[in-house]
């Protein structure tokens, strides 16, 4: 063991700097803690204005002892590293628990199972729920899926497997197209709807959703594509595969997990999206299976309806939508996850 350890000195271990690390970081925080309630000062404000620089200092002490003045810069991304992705955490969790605890007090089987026929803005949350707009959300999702996804991933493969000179402005165009704000994505179908009086659906907030869940598959997809070894092409060229069975059959499943992630990133990208959906839907408070005739509505509208009311019960209503919001992305992340997975394992087991 200790001719192990004397081949590796990185694994010995230094008490002295351990120490030294953790007074760093133990100090800084009961400092805080003692003038932030002295002087009455905000919570959030002195993390940030306080124990942040104060951290700096510490870090950069323990860095110079440790290693010089090297060791300075490296002790300063650390805590800047540190800090920052516990801030972000901190803001997750914030919006996790508060729409969990607002939320709940809705959630019920009727909240998610009834729509919202005869029910005003007053009515007890023992009557309706965001049952039509589960349906309205999952009809628009999957409309909008079938018709950007496989143009994405054809997208991708063209821009990753052809040699064609009108790559560059294919990219250039799937690029712009991924700034388009939502907003101006609802504008042009509402130009569309109003041109040709086709009136309102869910097919034309389908519409609206596509141009931006295209270049977000698209994009995802064809980075996916590149981080294939092109070794694998040449091996199975070398076999006598052509070329489009060398695709399907190699490179293809190579990147199903990255394409399984563009898939997601989309989905993401489109299922909390509001003012296309406004714009472009005529709102209902009963349940709609048909995309093409008539209004529906969708998770994020009915927030959007419920959120604006000055009545305690409508409120309620919006927390308990946005939760359900949050359940319903989780299972179709969850879903999606599982079954990619459960196809791996079946293949590695056939083979």
């Amino acid at each position: 063991m200790a001719k192990a350890l004397a081949n590796q000195p990185w694994r010995k271990a230094n008490v002295a700097r351990r120490l030294q690390i953790f007074v760093a970081s133990l100090i800084p925080l009961p400092l805080v803690v003692l003038i932030t309630i002295t002087a009455h000062l905000n919570p959030i404000l002195s993390f940030a204005g306080l124990f942040l620089p104060l951290q700096l200092i510490a870090a950069s002490v323990v860095g110079y002892l440790a290693y010089g003045r090297r060791g300075v810069g490296d002790a300063v991304l650390v805590v800047l590293t540190f800090f920052f992705s516990a801030f972000v955490l901190i803001l997750l969790l914030s919006v996790l628990s508060s729409v969990v605890i607002q939320g709940s007090r809705a959630i019920s089987w009727q909240f998610i199972s009834q729509n919202n026929v005869y029910v005003s803005p007053t009515t007890s949350l023992d009557y309706g729920g965001v049952g039509h707009a589960v349906v309205g959300t999952l009809l628009v999702v999957l409309l909008t899926t079938i018709a950007a996804v496989p143009l994405g991933l054809a997208m991708a493969i063209y821009l990753t497997q052809s040699q064609s000179k009108t790559r560059n402005l294919v990219r250039t165009f799937t690029q712009a197209l991924s700034g388009l704000p939502s907003v101006v994505s609802g504008l042009f179908i509402l130009s569309i709807i109003e041109a040709t009086h086709i009136g309102r659906s869910g097919f034309t907030g389908a519409l609206a959703l596509f141009p931006l869940m295209l270049p977000t598959v698209a994009r995802v997809a064809e980075e996916a594509l590149k981080l294939v070894p092109v070794d694998l092409r040449y091996a199975a060229l070398a076999l006598g595969a052509p070329n489009y069975r060398a695709f399907f059959q190699v490179i293809l499943p190579a990147a199903k997990s990255g394409l399984l992630t563009a898939l997601l990133l989309g989905l993401a990208r489109v299922v909390g999206e509001t003012a296309p959906l406004i714009l472009t839907m005529n709102p209902s408070s009963s349940t709609s299976l048909n995309p093409f005739n008539g209004g529906m509505t969708t998770l994020p509208t009915y927030i959007y309806n419920y959120l604006a009311s000055s009545y305690e019960t409508s409120q309620a209503r919006a927390w308990g939508a946005a939760l359900v919001l949050l359940i319903l992305v989780g299972f179709l992340f969850g879903l999606a996850r599982v079954l990619g997975k459960n196809k791996s394992i079946k293949s590695k087991a056939s083979k």
